[in-house]
């Protein structure tokens, strides 16, 4: 007989256009009609009922409450809580329903609950009495202390250093609650272990290899970064892009193009493009990413802040688009620089590494070639989520085993 497993995510998991939830939909899209019988809860829109066929896909059972509504001052507003215990992107979660909803649930015959990113731990209760699994997507400490150290502001550097240790110590409080917690590296695994956590397994990243079909790369001039624009680390990758990297590019090639392709960029941003003259266009939120990456000679991962995995590194190697990214933009993933993609972590090797790509197609295909077989052989969602489903199983059994 299946077992029940309750999966509590802070994020409505649909349109699936963040690094975040697209794992989490892949993993549970592949575990449906396995091993458990899974109820799915999480906030939910007031348009949920466009979404019913991507529920149906991933879950048997949708639970909700209602989503908060962000206000278009929000980045401002949400510092009224600087002065908390708490980290400001955990306070901003909190939702009495949303406890309560998954208070309710436990109670109702599940064998088993998954808590998705460590600040869906706002919504357990203080004894989780049943088999119980963290999934974390990163180290969350380690993204702000790198916010921390690319800070240039002496204000804005203090407010992350204020959050970066207010991170730390919910992080370490909040992982000490579960049975199990889930790494999606062997980095992070290893940061966890160094912590004294002993109950780690590790999952990779894996790719919809069907859905991110390959095409040759382009033969033109235009290059291509995907990810959400609401989020600090793409922001701050796409600001060091136009400051630093862009001025060399179209020094040496003036017909370049640059494509931001993700949701709600900042004005800030792109009134500074408007300003400086560059052929850079930010598309706001599409509903396919793919089309803008196949229309592209290279894909690129600017970042200098986050921790994690990029799942967009694998997304864009299956799609057969030529990746340059600092070292970061791929940590953790079991790549080769020079095979499988370019490495550059300062403006000059990064600017030469696009420039490469776009004049050489010699190279431009042998990486897309490489990147696309490594990605296929090694990490596909089908195989992610198998492995996801067997840590679960192996929780459920432990407990058992130890209560018994």
């Amino acid at each position: 007989m299946k077992k029940n497993l309750l999966f509590v995510s802070p994020r409505f998991l649909f349109p699936a256009d963040s690094g975040g939830k697209i794992r989490t939909s892949q993993i549970l899209r592949g575990m449906k009609g396995g091993q458990f019988n899974i109820t799915l809860a999480s906030p939910a829109p007031a348009d949920i009922s466009s979404f019913k066929n991507d529920l149906n896909s991933i879950c048997d059972r949708f639970v909700s409450w209602p989503e908060l509504q962000v206000s278009p001052f929000n980045s401002i507003t949400r510092m009224r809580h600087i002065f908390s215990k708490l980290p400001i992107p955990v306070l901003t979660d909190r939702s009495k329903e949303g406890s309560s909803t998954v208070q309710r649930e436990i109670q109702n015959e599940m064998d088993i609950i998954v808590f998705d990113f460590p600040h869906s731990a706002i919504f357990a209760p203080d004894n989780i009495e049943i088999p119980s699994v963290m999934f974390t997507h990163n180290v969350e400490a380690e993204i702000f202390h790198r916010h921390v150290d690319v800070a240039q502001n002496p204000l804005i550097k203090a407010i992350w250093n204020n959050q970066y240790k207010k991170m730390v110590h919910f992080e370490n409080e909040v992982l000490s609650r579960f049975d199990t917690i889930i790494a999606v590296s062997e980095k992070d695994a290893d940061h966890f272990k160094n912590l004294d956590f002993l109950n780690i397994e590790t999952i990779p990243t894996g790719t919809d290899i069907h859905f991110y079909s390959y095409e040759k790369p382009k033969e033109n001039k235009t290059i291509v970064f995907t990810g959400s624009m609401d989020w600090n680390a793409n922001i701050d990758g796409i600001n060091y892009m136009i400051d630093k990297i862009w001025p060399i590019i179209v020094r040496e090639e003036p017909e370049a193009k640059l494509l931001v392709v993700g949701r709600n960029p900042p004005n800030q941003l792109i009134n500074k493009c408007n300003n400086y003259g560059y052929n850079v266009e930010f598309t706001g939120f599409v509903d396919d990413v793919r089309t803008y990456a196949w229309d592209s000679c290279v894909y690129i991962i600017p970042l200098r802040v986050g921790s994690g995995t990029r799942i967009k590194a694998f997304e864009a190697m299956a799609m057969g688009s030529p990746v340059v990214s600092t070292t970061l933009g791929v940590e953790g993933l079991e790549i080769e620089p020079g095979r499988h993609y370019l490495n550059a972590d300062t403006e000059t090797s990064f600017a030469d590494s696009v420039l490469t790509l776009m004049r050489d197609k010699t190279t431009r295909e042998n990486i897309s070639k490489n990147a696309r077989n490594h990605v296929v052989n090694n990490f596909s969602s089908d195989v992610v989520a198998k492995r996801f489903e067997d840590i679960c199983v192996d929780t459920y059994n432990k407990y058992k085993s130890k209560i018994n």
